[in-house]
């Protein structure tokens, strides 16, 4: 790519065709789950905190803070009500250990601990239009 580009687009290139990534329609949602918010779209696997009840296989419903469609941004909590992201349970597994190390100088207190998150991994199958 060359270094001559538009001033306002940055060093973007301003001619030719738009590309097959750009024309398509992005369509994604931020949805909530165990306490943290993930910005999901169809095909995604994401890791959650474990769900507890889902074994894979299983198909959750995921609830819905907002919903962009191309340019139509949905985040009106009446509409948003009734959306539900569907995902499917891929596995369950543990993160990566994490140490926790206490130590307190010249008095000989050294406490270690060690902590791995469960995580549900889910892949996000369909997201439901808003009714506008």
């Amino acid at each position: 790519m060359s270094r001559r580009g538009c001033p306002r687009a940055g060093w973007l290139d301003c001619g030719g065709a738009v590309s097959e990534r750009e024309s398509e329609i992005r369509v994604y949602a931020i949805v909530r789950s165990g306490g943290r918010q993930h910005k999901v779209a169809v095909g995604d696997i994401v890791e959650v905190d474990k769900i507890s009840t889902a074994k894979v296989g299983d198909t959750v419903e995921l609830s819905t803070l907002l919903v962009v469609d191309g340019d139509a941004v949905t985040s009106d909590p009446w509409v948003l009500a009734g959306i539900k992201v569907q995902a499917e349970v891929v596995d369950h597994h543990k993160g990566v250990k994490i140490d926790i190390l206490r130590y307190k100088n010249k008095t000989g207190y050294r406490r270690r601990q060690g902590h791995r998150q469960q995580y549900t991994a889910i892949k996000v199958t369909e997201i439901p239009a808003a009714a506008k």
